[in-house]
């Protein structure tokens, strides 16, 4: 991962704007499936898919980060990491991924967390062009999170973790959702059943946002 430079918050107008540069937002509560979801768009449609959890990971483990301390304690204490910091990590990896492999679409999982997050990756960044929003009960995220629990070894795959997430999710990131379903810009999909069902109806909220998969885009 590359170090941080040319802080994003200093830009007064987007780095890119949406014809250069595709960002689908995927935003769920946890254990709605975004990772299985995003992994399936991926292999059909192109994308790029960045996760700002696993940038912020990486970036906490590279040799010399001037944010690797910092990071890690906010992750420990179960908080949310300076936004700045967050959205330069995203822009870095869109900048190799745009001039590395040509790519151009970009599947955004797990951010932004909160409204001020939103408003300053689109007005520095890029303007996103939708977000994938999936809906699921918390009592089947619950469930799922809990099995995942036995074989993850993820130490906030627990029941009072998930609890705390779940709160943190409703009361931060819904009003995320809320503003950009009041835009226009959400495709909602119920994600209760298996993947594959839920696949299709994320699909059909593509195509109808016009986008293609890649074996029949012209």
């Amino acid at each position: 991962m590359p170090a941080i430079d040319t802080p994003a918050a200093t830009r007064t107008t987007p780095l890119w704007t949406p014809s250069q540069v595709t960002v689908v937002f995927v935003l769920g509560g946890p254990g709605a499936g975004k990772g299985t979801q995003c992994a399936k768009l991926v292999t059909d449609y192109g994308f790029k898919h960045l996760s700002a959890g696993d940038l912020l990971r990486e970036e906490q483990d590279r040799p010399g980060s001037e944010f690797g301390d910092m990071i890690r304690t906010y992750i420990k204490e179960g908080t949310i990491v300076p936004m700045e910091v967050t959205i330069q990590l995203l822009e870095n990896a869109m900048k190799a991924a745009k001039d590395g492999e040509g790519k151009t679409l970009f599947l955004i999982d797990g951010f932004p967390r909160k409204l001020d997050q939103a408003h300053a990756f689109e007005s520095t960044v890029v303007p996103s062009a939708f977000t994938l929003f999936l809906t699921c009960p918390e009592a089947v995220m619950e469930s799922r999170l809990l099995n995942r629990g036995k074989t993850s070894g993820r130490a906030d795959d627990n029941i009072e973790s998930i609890k705390k997430r779940f709160r943190t999710f409703v009361e931060t990131s819904m009003p995320v959702v809320d503003e950009f379903e009041r835009l226009g810009k959400v495709v909602k999909v119920e994600a209760v059943k298996g993947p594959e069902e839920v696949y299709e109806e994320v699909q059909k909220g593509f195509a109808a946002r016009g986008m293609k998969p890649l074996e029949v885009k012209e």
